[in-house]
């Protein structure tokens, strides 16, 4: 069996060595837009520096407008405390160092930090998911098989980075993270010898241009459903967020190790055609029916896993994952279809990666202290991944599903309604909590999941119930259980925090849940983390 890194155990990626000082004119060398003044000094650039409290002596200070803040108020700052030169996109006079002005200083980022780390994705085969769900489960299926097939393979993912032996938790509430540390963690990669990075990217990390420098060769895409309308105005929008990854790839400059620049489709979801039309280089799809490419046939599932054959034109092997679940199968499917047409992997080889797959932590991950029922931490957060889960574990047990899920402040709205009524469609009893309320009233919240619970038919206090405080509410759950039964908690998964207000509180599901486990079997255990509610 292939070892995969401990996924929970941090490493020393926070202290991995600056490199040499970069002259500013290198820097400006390759960006591919227009800035002022045309001829850069050779001034000595230490990094990169977005945020003036983490700047160093030396570093370029990068101005950008954010939702909360403009970098432009604090150049002054960063000037103080060492900044050799800065990029903006004000025009700004009279300053002691060098300031080059663009139109867009966060889509510039991108380049400068690609160019501040020697351009590490022109020395590595660069593979690109993205979607709504599964991206993070795709991700290390796929770094799995490489893995198997002997390739020196890196992961950046939203759970965390995974060079080598060496694993850094990306953060607590980490989309993609931003372009240096994207370029900063590649550049790592070619120094310890690997040739494949395999990266998540959100629609997020597209929209604000954070690896645009990445020079992907494979895009892989798992599906795109209802989530982040709130940021991006629209499905439409959301959509084309997605779709800079596959137009992307035919800007991908050729490479000594070659690069396919090939697109891996999902040919059982709406945004198929859409994305087959965006990228127009080499195509493969992949799905349940057999209009893809790449599909699965024989499909059997237990809750010890799946079994099924991959097929396609030439080609019939057969497949088992540990994982459970149709929504898993695609994932197989997609890092299936990428290493097998994209990389030439032989079957093998992806048979073997796909069955040495290890649980990802808070995907579907058993919680197991000897109680009569089953107990399981999930990170479904949108009403597909919600629908998903739910129907999977559905055919897990004859007896009672419960699950216990929120719904975040300052994002979505109109899918609070909707996972509600997800839940109340397939689960036997829905348990809503906070999910993040940010700013938000925590009430008003429960107050319109509620809302969609009542139209589906729940009824509050019987199939229904409203609890603040996610401990409590994780508790309820557990309490009601009976022999046989499964109890899901939904939307926080692997997370390490929950943000009330503006204050991001330690909070870990998977403790949670065996702090009200112990609790109810009456056993040592952990203490239930705090929160804010907690008592109220």
């Amino acid at each position: 069996m292939v070892k995969m890194p401990d996924m929970n155990r941090p490493g020393s990626m926070n202290k991995i060595e600056a490199p040499a000082p970069v002259p500013l004119r290198r820097l400006f060398s390759e960006v591919p837009f227009v800035f002022s003044p045309a001829e850069i000094p050779a001034v000595p650039i230490t990094g990169i520096a977005i945020d003036n409290r983490n700047l160093k002596p030396g570093n370029l200070f990068v101005a950008m407008r954010g939702g909360s803040a403009d970098g432009h108020d604090f150049i002054e700052n960063a000037i103080e405390r060492g900044a050799h030169a800065v990029v903006c996109e004000k025009e700004i006079t009279g300053l002691p160092v060098p300031c080059i002005r663009v139109q867009n200083s966060r889509q510039s980022l991108s380049w400068l930090a690609a160019a501040f780390y020697d351009n590490p994705g022109r020395k590595l085969t660069m593979i690109g998911v993205t979607g709504t769900d599964g991206k993070t489960t795709t991700c290390n299926i796929l770094y799995q098989i490489l893995l198997s097939a002997g390739f020196k393979t890196g992961l950046i993912s939203t759970v965390n980075a995974i060079i080598g032996e060496q694993v850094l938790d990306t953060g607590f509430h980490v989309t993609t993270p931003d372009a240096p540390d994207v370029q900063r963690y590649l550049a790592r990669m070619v120094e310890a010898g690997l040739t494949h990075a395999v990266l998540e990217t959100t629609s997020h990390g597209w929209v604000q241009y954070r690896v645009d420098a990445c020079e992907f060769d494979i895009g892989v895409i798992t599906n795109i459903t209802h989530e982040h309308l709130d940021q991006h105005g629209s499905y439409e929008n959301y959509r084309a967020a997605k779709a800079r990854l596959f137009q992307s790839l035919e800007k991908t400059l050729p490479k000594p190790q070659g690069n396919p620049r090939m697109a891996v489709l999902n040919k059982d979801d709406s945004s198929y055609e859409y994305l087959s039309n965006q990228a127009s280089g080499p195509q493969v799809s992949y799905g349940l029916g057999s209009d893809a490419d790449i599909r699965a046939e024989t499909l059997a599932s237990s809750p010890q896993g799946t079994q099924f054959e991959a097929v396609g034109d030439g080609f019939r092997f057969p497949v088992s994952s540990p994982l459970v679940g149709a929504f898993n199968v695609s994932n197989c499917l997609a890092a299936l279809a990428a290493a097998l047409q994209g990389l030439g992997v032989a079957p093998t080889a992806i048979a073997t990666g796909i069955a040495a797959m290890p649980g990802i932590p808070g995907r579907m991950e058993r919680i197991e202290l000897g109680q009569p029922f089953t107990a399981i931490v999930d990170f479904a957060h949108t009403p597909n991944a919600l629908r998903v889960a739910l129907q999977t574990l559905r055919k897990m047990t004859d007896k009672r599903l419960i699950v216990i899920f929120g719904s975040a402040g300052l994002r979505d709205k109109e899918k609070r309604r909707m996972m509600a009524d997800v839940a109340a469609q397939w689960a036997d009893i829905s348990i809503l909590t906070a999910e993040d309320p940010r700013t938000e009233s925590l009430d008003e919240i429960l107050d319109e999941m509620a809302m969609g619970a009542r139209q589906r038919g729940g009824v509050e206090k019987k199939t229904f119930f409203r609890v603040g405080d996610r401990g409590d509410a994780i508790r309820l759950g557990v309490r009601m259980a009976e022999p046989g039964d499964v109890v899901v908690t939904c939307g926080k998964g692997h997370e390490q925090s929950m943000c009330f207000g503006t204050t991001e509180y330690p909070w870990d599901e998977r403790v949670a849940l065996r702090a009200a486990l112990s609790e109810l079997m009456q056993i040592e255990g952990p203490k239930m983390p705090y929160l804010p509610t907690q008592g109220k």
